[in-house]
């Protein structure tokens, strides 16, 4: 750390302060011992999680470690911006990031595949690639066509990935990877060039460029819907697999948006998983985007007699474990505060006698 002002700089204040948690998460993950029956996950932000089992086999999935709005520029959208294609707004949008680097990526050990859901910069990261393939040379990269295609232009090898489409199953040790149809019509209308994709030079397939994951633990399964807008279709994924836990992408679309789930639509979601556990994620990162998850739980406990299959809803917080089946019935997370042993040594500090 810096000792004076005349040695403080824009760089050494970066490099002394991000990622804000520095490694504390990263050795929280290293040293959990997930016990026999279970499987253990943090929440890293946006839809990115750290997926671990009893076996010790570690997954990361969509982790982004970008930033949004750096700056208010001239006010107006660049040409092609998501948000421009979505709804034709031309005034800039405040997407800012709203959550801290709770892991250092460049401290990343152990990772055996990075697998990310589609196309989106904020779930297909460069930094978390360039730090997985430098940190885990045995790692795989598991994507769409779309996803893999742009991690080779990036510079990971062939070799590394694996290309996937809904149907398509991969081993990972312990852990069986299920690839699943995807409902993101916003990463449909926004993938590459518009121009490109009227030439017909770019996908229209969503098998292309998003798919959903199912991961069967031997503690498990967790099924990620990356940014999949409500689909009847999850019926369909709910009466084919078993599904113990969903994340679901929720959201408070702004006027002339949808490109988040609901409130409603997630308990709707998880009804038609047939899951046990939704937990809502997302909604944490982009200013523009944010909700408050505490609406799931309010309209869950007004219509959870009549919902069919008796899930419940869980409130995440960014940089929490979750583990299944363990945590199932907790409706919220709380951080550990620690003081188990307050007054284990000799307090010095006085005490007014009224005490």
């Amino acid at each position: 750390m810096s000792k004076t002002v005349n040695e403080v700089t824009k760089e050494k204040w970066i490099l002394e302060t991000f990622p804000e948690w520095g490694t504390y998460l990263n050795e929280e993950i290293e040293s959990e011992v997930v016990e026999p029956g279970t499987f253990a996950m943090w929440w890293l932000g946006c839809t990115g999680i750290w997926l671990k089992s009893h076996e010790g086999t570690n997954i990361l999935c969509d982790l982004w470690c970008g930033t949004g709005k750096r700056s208010h520029g001239n006010g107006m959208m660049k040409k092609g911006h998501q948000m421009m294609r979505m709804s034709g707004v031309q005034k800039m949008q405040p997407n800012l990031r709203t959550q801290p680097f709770v892991i250092d990526p460049f401290e990343i050990k152990n990772v055996d595949a990075l697998i990310v859901t589609h196309i989106h910069s904020d779930h297909l990261d460069i930094h978390t690639a360039a730090a997985v393939h430098q940190n885990c040379p045995e790692a795989i990269f598991i994507g769409p066509k779309e996803v893999v295609r742009t991690w080779q232009k990036w510079g990971i090898p062939e070799e590394k990935t694996i290309i996937v489409k809904p149907g398509d199953a991969v081993k990972i040790k312990d852990i069986n990877v299920v690839a699943l149809e995807a409902f993101d019509r916003t990463a449909l209308v926004t993938c590459g060039d518009p121009e490109e994709v009227l030439k017909g030079k770019m996908p229209q397939e969503m098998d292309q460029i998003a798919v959903n994951y199912l991961f069967e633990t031997s503690g498990g399964t967790l099924y990620h819907a990356g940014d999949s807008h409500y689909s009847n279709l999850f019926a369909k994924h709910g009466n084919d697999h078993k599904i113990d836990v969903c994340l679901g992408a929720y959201g408070e679309n702004p006027r002339g948006i949808t490109d988040k789930v609901t409130s409603v639509d997630m308990l709707r979601m998880a009804e038609s998983l047939n899951a046990k556990v939704v937990i809502p994620v997302h909604y944490d990162i982009w200013s523009n985007f944010m909700a408050d998850p505490k609406e799931i739980t309010e309209i869950w406990k007004f219509k959870k007699d009549r919902l069919q299959y008796g899930f419940k809803p869980y409130i995440w917080q960014v940089g929490g474990k979750f583990i299944y089946p363990t945590n199932k019935d907790d409706l919220e997370f709380n951080f550990y505060r620690g003081f188990e042993d307050v007054f284990s040594i000799e307090n010095d500090t006085p005490f007014p006698s009224f005490l």
